[in-house]
């Protein structure tokens, strides 16, 4: 069994760099690494059809985060400490200036 290895973890702010949900960011709340594949809070929100049950006795239509992949999401946060490669390249080059 090997493991994949990701470049984020469950708990990470993130933000979404490239697809049709850029710009937007949100915390991880799973990480699927075989499929390469994160789902992210507040992005990508999806309806699911549920069918009767006991918890549901006439059915209903549920919201939920989907999944996008994981080359499309930037490490911005890991555990409340603010990522070094995250920093933007301009406050860089007026630091050395």
């Amino acid at each position: 069994m090997n493991r994949t290895k990701c470049h984020v973890r469950k708990g990470d702010q993130v933000e979404i760099v490239s697809g049709n949900f850029h710009g937007s960011s949100g915390k991880i709340l799973a990480v699927f690494p075989g499929q390469q594949r994160v789902l992210v809070e507040g992005v990508r929100i999806i309806k699911k059809h549920l069918r009767k049950s006991q918890d549901n006795p006439s059915g209903k239509i549920a919201e939920r985060e989907g999944p996008i992949h994981i080359s499309n999401v930037k490490l911005i946060e890991r555990d409340a400490k603010p990522v070094r490669g995250a920093e933007s390249k301009t406050k860089e080059n007026k630091k050395k200036s």
